[in-house]
This record gives structure tokens, sequence and C-alpha cells, in this order.
């Protein structure tokens, strides 16, 4: 598969207080584009693989428990708002099935799909790799690097950043132009992992996502 996962940052204070936080990540030369039939066809297979019975019973498995555990524990009601496996579940439920919609996409929803772990991307012409990580944002901090300087912050929020810009809140999309888009053409893909969850399954999920990518 290549070169093997980094891992990020983690804040010290946030490391104390949230044992087993961490974001692991890959950096891979591709592009957003359609995506194959095979990746079609492997996104009706894990379709198939979720009843109504079954997403129910989701959250008593350990990955999706050690999320909803966490999302507690940062003051955030799971039952109120998803974590990203449950959501990915109810949202096939709904719409029937999973859809196709692009390789970066559709990469992150298998690899998600298939493990429990939240994966997303980023553009990485706007990622300082080396520095990416999971701070608690202070005052000033915004969201992002629009032509205003991107969204305000509260002080605390969790986010996922560099030493330069914040790319995402903890568990939310990319700012606006930080995701993978038509000029894209290397992507940063990362996982957040949190405690009960094995590192093991957070290399899986990238794993994943990025041989989605590099075989679309």
């Amino acid at each position: 598969m290549g070169s093997a996962n980094d891992f990020g940052f983690v804040e010290p204070r946030l490391r104390e207080e949230f044992p087993g936080l961490r974001l692991a990540w890959r950096a891979v030369d591709e592009r957003v584009r359609g995506s194959s039939r095979e990746v079609g066809r492997r996104l009706r297979e894990l379709s198939d693989r979720y009843l109504g019975a079954g997403v129910v019973a989701m959250r008593t498995r350990p990955i999706p428990h050690a999320y909803r555990t966490f999302f507690r524990q940062v003051g955030v009601d799971p039952d109120a708002t998803r974590i990203p496996s449950e959501a990915a579940a109810v949202a096939r439920l709904l719409k029937g099935g999973f859809e196709s919609r692009d390789t970066v996409a559709d990469a992150l929803l298998i690899a998600l799909v298939e493990t429990g772990v939240p994966v997303w991307a980023l553009d990485a012409a706007v990622v300082d790799c080396d520095s990416l990580g999971i701070r608690a944002s202070v005052s000033g901090d915004r969201l992002g690097s629009g032509p205003e300087g991107g969204t305000s912050l509260s002080e605390g929020q969790l986010v996922v950043a560099d030493l330069v810009t914040i790319h995402a809140t903890l568990f939310g999309e990319p700012a606006p132009g930080h995701a993978p888009g038509s000029q894209t053409r290397r992507i940063v893909v990362f996982a957040v992992g949190v405690d009960g969850v094995p590192a093991i399954h957070v290399e899986e999920a990238l794993w994943v996502a990025v041989d989605v990518l590099e075989k679309a």
C-alpha cells in the first residue's frame, strides 16, 4: 500500500484528559473523480449488511460505543448528534442504500462502514502535514482560511489544525475550500481514534480509504 501512516500531535492537556484520543493521517497523490463500477458494487454489498435491527444494535458494539462515550465526555449528546457510523447507517436506511458520489466520498464512506472509524479528507495544498493534529481552540481562532479569515470559533472547541490553519472542528466536516476539489492533485486522509478504539482499527480505516482511492 505504500508508506506507513503518520500520527498527528494531540495537545498535552487533551491527551491527559482524553486518553486514547489520536489522529493518524496519510498523504496520497490522488484526485476527485467518478468512482469505478467496482466501488459502486462494493457500496451496494455494504448496503445489504445494514438492516433496521442491525442499525439499532450498532451502539452496543465496542467501537460505536467508544465514540458515543467520547461524545458524552465532550458534552455532545450522541442521541441528538449521531456519531459518524450511526449517521451513515441511518442515511442508508432513509435512502435505501449507500449512494456513490465520487472517489473521495466513496473511499471515506467505505472505510467508515467497514471499520466504524471515521475518516476525512483534506486538500494537501492547504495542509502542513508535519504539524497536523488535535488541539483546543483559543480566543480569536477561526475555522478555515476564507476571504474573511474563516468562521469564528468559541474558546475550548476541539479542532483539527496545523500550526497555521484550523481545518475542521473535531468530527466535523472540513472548512469550505479545505476538502479535496476539482483542482486537488494530492489528498491528506486522516482518521480520529478515541479511548476504547484499538490503534489497529484506526490504521485499518486509513488503509481501506487509501486502498479504495488508489484502485477506484
